[in-house]
């Protein structure tokens, strides 16, 4: 199974994530924005200018941080980012962008920087007001608190159902010279493949400007954050923010750093897969032998998105016509008497039909915290894996009670 980068070439994995690199620094501290209280607010600063490559949520109702956010690095920079849990801003209309830009006008207040060099992320309850005297009210502690041993506490400041932090570092080295690149996330709930669900920073010290890295950061989060799901439900709120602050003077080439990244997002989706709500085992799903890499792409993410999937899945529940099923709804073309199928390594179809497969042994199979499924559609040499959880009774309970 290939998720992430195929090989790992350079690439030593270290520790404190999204302040790893050198020259930032991160805090998380309790803004009173969560009703338990738990920390909320975090910071992550770099304290030299930076370049910077922002995406955002595809759907068309953006939540205002979202659009701040874009406007503020659309000049390929910045130099702080403030992510505040316990209400996403979100259909909060003008107001909601005005809440956003005080925000950042606190924070760049007290960095000495512009207001335009900080960037909001938001994360919680749509549809009602910031908090925001709570939030300024919480900004000069999170300045305060600053520390390059701070990423944990901003990993944690920004989670909300999810059950455990995601961070991740690695140190990539070559021939050219070495960086350092590292970030943190958050993601349990909504995350739907089409630049997935979430938050995330990213931070590294090599020397790269905004239009450099763009690109770079939309191919990683592509093969990454593109095909995970947990829900299929896509949100108003996910962001990817990597900035790049050039503290070192002898970065890697340029493919050890893309190589580098795509293990950084990699690592992180996996994790978000993984504390899917209510989530009990993840689908290490390929589609392979397809004619080309977007027809595998919208193949795996009409099987992904499934609910009878997912409940197979959640099940231990061998019944591979689920997935033929969804294939056929996704509008690629196959041929479906070409179609063979393994689920964790049991042949339960070939040339589209059932083999002489013994059923408890391929329940058994599934019943690992990973499942692999390959499917070979048998008409090229094209192939995309995607990550996906099952669908249980707990992610039911978790969204009928989520404002309640």
């Amino acid at each position: 199974m290939t998720w992430g980068p195929q090989e790992h070439t350079g690439l030593t994995p270290v520790e404190a994530g999204v302040t790893a690199a050198a020259g930032f620094r991160a805090s998380g501290v309790a803004a009173g924005l969560k009703p338990s209280g738990k920390v909320d607010l975090a910071l992550i600063v770099s304290d030299a200018p930076a370049g910077a490559a922002v995406t955002t949520t595809t759907n068309l109702v953006k939540a205002a941080p979202c659009v701040v956010t874009e406007r503020h690095a659309a000049n390929g920079s910045a130099r702080a980012v403030i992510v505040n849990a316990g209400n996403a801003n979100a259909c909060t209309g003008s107001e909601g962008i005005e809440d956003a830009l005080a925000t950042t006008r606190e924070v760049g207040a007290l960095l000495g920087i512009a207001p335009e060099e900080v960037l909001p992320l938001s994360t919680g309850i749509i549809g009602v007001r910031l908090p925001l005297p709570a939030l300024l009210g919480g900004i000069p502690a999170a300045v305060g608190a600053l520390s390059p041993d701070g990423s944990d506490a901003a990993a944690r400041a920004i989670c909300t159902t999810d059950a455990f932090t995601k961070s991740v570092a690695y140190r990539a080295e070559d021939g050219q010279g070495a960086c350092t690149i590292g970030g943190i996330a958050k993601g349990a709930g909504m995350i739907e493949p089409t630049m997935a669900t979430m938050l995330c920073v990213i931070t590294t010290d090599a020397p790269l400007g905004g239009r450099i890295l763009a690109p770079m950061v939309r191919q990683a989060i592509e093969r990454t954050f593109n095909r995970i799901s947990v829900d299929a439900c896509g949100s108003t709120n996910d962001t990817v923010v990597v900035l790049a602050n050039g503290a070192t003077d002898r970065p890697p080439g340029l493919a050890t750093f893309q190589r580098a990244l795509e293990a950084v997002c990699a690592d992180l989706a996996r994790k978000m897969v993984e504390d899917g709500e209510g989530a009990s085992r993840i689908a290490e799903l390929t589609i392979g032998g397809a004619a080309s890499v977007d027809d595998a792409t919208t193949l795996a993410r009409a099987v992904a998105a499934s609910t009878l999937f997912r409940c197979m899945l959640a099940g231990a529940d061998p019944n591979w016509g689920r997935i033929l099923s969804a294939m056929g709804t996704s509008g690629v073309l196959f041929d479906p008497d070409r179609v063979h199928v393994t689920i964790g390594g049991v042949a339960v179809c070939r040339f589209g039909v059932v083999t002489s497969f013994d059923p408890a042994q391929a329940s058994n199979a599934m019943r690992k915290a990973a499942v692999p499924i390959h499917v070979d559609l048998g008409l090229g040499d094209q192939q995309v894996t995607f990550l996906a959880s099952d669908l249980t009774a707990e992610y039911v309970t978790f969204n009928t009670e989520y404002t309640t």
